[in-house]
């Protein structure tokens, strides 16, 4: 399956964490182009997960390192992200 090389998953956040906050954990590792907490689209709560997107692939491989940290009593999960499923209907 193939990765974004430079786009890290983060699961499990504080469901009270912002973009900002989320670029903040992690712009020790490298030059930030996005980050986002992904949020239902009706009620506008965190889903408890987002993205960071890095300038670099090695600055992404190097934020790895935040998986299973502490982060306002959550264990994150920091991964390489994956490129979103096509969704094909059953017939």
């Amino acid at each position: 399956m193939d990765v974004q090389k430079n786009k890290v998953y983060v699961g499990n956040l504080p469901y009270t964490i912002t973009d900002e906050q989320l670029a903040e954990l992690f712009k020790g590792y490298g030059e930030i182009l996005e980050a986002i907490v992904i949020k239902d689209k009706y009620s506008g709560r965190s889903k408890g997960f987002g993205f960071v997107t890095f300038k670099n692939d090695a600055d992404a491989e190097k934020s790895l390192e935040m998986n299973e940290k502490d982060v306002m009593e959550r264990k994150l999960v920091v991964n390489l992200a994956r490129p979103k499923k096509e969704f094909t209907p059953a017939a």
